[in-house]
C-alpha cells in the first residue's frame, strides 16, 4: 500500500468512526512541487504525510488541531518552512469534527423542547437526570441519549471530552441538582454553560457556589438566567432563546439587535482564519 493510500485509508476510518481528523492540503506555493501535498492530523496521534518541510508540518499540524477544536475549516498562509505572516505557501485545512454535544441536565418539559431545537442545529443531544421515572427515551425522542445518573457524576465521567463547541444546559433550577452540576461543568472546557431559574434563584445559587469555593471568574462563565431576552413564553420559544444565546456566545456577539436596526456586514467571521 502506498503512503497516499494509507493516508486516505486512515481518513476514511476516522470518518466512519466519527473520530476528529483534519486534512491539510497545499493549494498554492512558491515551490510548485508542493502543490497537492497533504498532512493528516489527529489528536493524540502522529501526523501522516508531509507538506514538504518538517517546520511547516509542525506549524500546520498545530494549527490543524486548533481548527479541529473550533470545528472550522479554512485557509492559512505560511513561509516555506512554516514562518508566520508570509505568503509562500497557502494551506487549506479541512476539519472533520464530530457533531458538537449538548448536555441537558434535568428531565423537564423545557428539556424536551430544547432537545428538538438542538438537533435541528446539528448537536448530539444528551439528557441526564437522576430520576429514572422522568429520564426516559419515550419522553425525549429527539435526544440521542438519555442517561439516568446524577448530573455531576455524569459530567465528571464525560467532561474530559467536552470542548469549546459543546454546551451544558442546567434546566432543573433545584439547588441540590444545580450546584454540584454547575461545579462539575466549570471543571470542563465546555464552551457554553447556562442555568435556568429566576434572578432570585440565580442569586441564591451564586451564594451557594461561592460558599463552595467557586470564584467570580468561574461564575462569569455561567449564563443565568439562561437564554436571550426574546420574550419567550412557551418551552419551544425558550429553547430557541437558549440556542440563540449559544450561537451569540460562539460568535462573540455580546449585543444582539435586529438586523433591520444594525449597520455593516450581516455575516461575521467566515472560513478564513
Amino acid at each position: 500500500m502506498e503512503a497516499g493510500d494509507s493516508l486516505y485509508e486512515v481518513l476514511r476510518g476516522c470518518l466512519r468512526q466519527q473520530q476528529p481528523v483534519a486534512l491539510a492540503t497545499v493549494v498554492a506555493s512558491a515551490d510548485p512541487g508542493r502543490l497537492g501535498a497533504k498532512l493528516l492530523v489527529r489528536p493524540g496521534a502522529d501526523p501522516l504525510g508531509t507538506l514538504g518541510d518538517p517546520g511547516l508540518d509542525a506549524v500546520v499540524g498545530r494549527d490543524a488541531l486548533g481548527a479541529l477544536s473550533a470545528g472550522r475549516s479554512g485557509t492559512r498562509h505560511y513561509g516555506l518552512t512554516g514562518e508566520a505572516r508570509q505568503d509562500d505557501v497557502t494551506v487549506f485545512v479541512e476539519a472533520f469534527a464530530p457533531p458538537p454535544t449538548m448536555i441537558i441536565l434535568g428531565a423537564v418539559d423545557f428539556s424536551a423542547a430544547l432537545a428538538q431545537v438542538a438537533r435541528v442545529l446539528g448537536y448530539r443531544v444528551v439528557v441526564c437526570d437522576a430520576r429514572a421515572v422522568f429520564a426516559t427515551a419515550q419522553r425525549f425522542p429527539a435526544a440521542d441519549e438519555v442517561v439516568v445518573e446524577w448530573p455531576d457524576r455524569y459530567l465528571a465521567r464525560v467532561g474530559g471530552a467536552l470542548g469549546p463547541r459543546d454546551a451544558v444546559c442546567v434546566l432543573t433550577h433545584d439547588t441540590k441538582f444545580d450546584v454540584p452540576a454547575i461545579r462539575a461543568a466549570l471543571a470542563t472546557q465546555v464552551g457554553y454553560i447556562g442555568a435556568m431559574g429566576s434572578r432570585r434563584t440565580k442569586e441564591r445559587r451564586d451564594q451557594r457556589l461561592r460558599a463552595e469555593g467557586v470564584s467570580e471568574a468561574e461564575l462569569a462563565r455561567v449564563r443565568a438566567p439562561i437564554g436571550l431576552d426574546l420574550g419567550a413564553r412557551t418551552p419551544e420559544e425558550t429553547a430557541i432563546s437558549i440556542c440563540a444565546e449559544i450561537i451569540a456566545t460562539q460568535t462573540g456577539t455580546e449585543t444582539v439587535v435586529p438586523l433591520s436596526r444594525s449597520a455593516g456586514a450581516i455575516h461575521r467571521g467566515g472560513t478564513v482564519w
